[in-house]
C-alpha cells in the first residue's frame, strides 16, 4: 500500500463503458489546448457548467426549453472536470495535493448544484433529490476514504462513472425536449405512478436507495478485509 500522503502513487481505476473513447479524446484535447487554458481555468469551467445545469433546471418549470442550457452545462462540466487533471499530467505541471483537494472539493459543489437543480425542476421532488444527493455523497466519501487507506482512487463502479451518468441525464433531457403534448411529457409531469409520485420521483428513490446500499455493502466489505489483515 502506498503512503497515505503520497498522492502521486495513488492508483486510478476507471473501467467505465466510455473510458476507451474518453481517454484518447482527453489526451487529444490536452495536446491541442492553447497555453491560456490551464488546469485551474478548466476546474473553474467545470463549476460554471454546474451552475448552468442548476439555472437551467430551475427555470425549466417556466419553459422546458431551458433544458438545452442544462445539456450545454453538462458538456461544459465534462470538459472542465475531466480535462483539468489530464492537462496537468500532459504538461507535467501536476500539484498532486492541491489538485486532489481542489478537484474533489469542487466535485462536491458540482454534485450539489446539479442534483438539487434537478429537484427544483418540475420533474423531480426536491426531497427526493436531496435523498439522491445524500446517496451520491456517501459514495463519494467511500471513494475518498478508500483512496486514503488503500491508495486506490476508484472512479467507476461496474461500467458506470460520472461520464455515463451525464450521458444518461442528457438523453433524458433530450427525450423531454423532443416530446409532444401527447407523448412522454404528460407521463413525466402529470401522471403519478405510485400515490402522488411521478415516474422520475420513483427513479430518484430507486437510485438513492441503490447508492446507499452499494455504500453500505462496499464499506462493510472493505472494513472486514482490513480487520482480517490487522491493519
Amino acid at each position: 500500500m502506498s503512503d497515505m500522503s503520497d498522492i502521486k502513487q495513488h492508483q486510478r481505476v476507471n473501467q467505465t463503458l466510455t473510458a476507451p473513447l474518453e481517454r484518447p479524446a482527453l489526451q487529444w484535447l490536452a495536446a491541442h489546448s492553447p497555453a491560456w487554458i490551464t488546469p485551474d481555468v478548466l476546474t473553474s469551467l467545470g463549476v460554471v457548467g454546474s451552475v448552468m445545469c442548476f439555472v437551467g433546471y430551475w427555470l425549466s418549470g417556466q419553459d422546458v426549453a431551458w433544458l438545452w442550457l442544462v445539456n450545454a452545462g453538462f458538456v461544459v462540466n465534462w470538459y472542465g472536470d475531466s480535462l483539468d487533471g489530464t492537462l496537468a499530467r500532459y504538461r507535467k505541471i501536476e500539484r498532486p495535493k492541491f489538485g486532489f483537494y481542489i478537484d474533489h472539493t469542487v466535485d462536491a459543489v458540482a454534485e450539489f448544484l446539479t442534483i438539487i437543480g434537478i429537484g427544483m425542476s418540475p420533474f423531480l421532488r426536491i426531497d427526493i433529490a436531496a435523498f439522491a444527493l445524500i446517496g451520491y455523497l456517501l459514495m463519494s466519501v467511500h471513494v475518498y476514504v478508500r483512496t486514503a487507506v488503500d491508495g486506490v482512487f476508484k472512479i467507476s463502479y461496474g461500467i458506470m462513472g460520472p461520464t455515463e451518468l451525464r450521458i444518461i441525464i442528457v438523453l433524458v433531457n433530450l427525450a423531454i425536449l423532443t416530446a409532444t403534448d401527447w407523448f412522454l411529457t404528460p407521463l413525466v409531469r402529470d401522471l403519478p405512478v405510485v400515490g402522488d409520485l411521478l415516474p422520475f420521483d420513483v427513479v430518484g428513490i430507486v437510485l438513492a436507495v441503490a447508492l446507499s446500499v452499494v455504500f453500505l455493502v462496499s464499506s462493510s466489505k472493505h472494513a472486514l478485509r482490513l480487520a482480517r489483515e490487522g491493519k
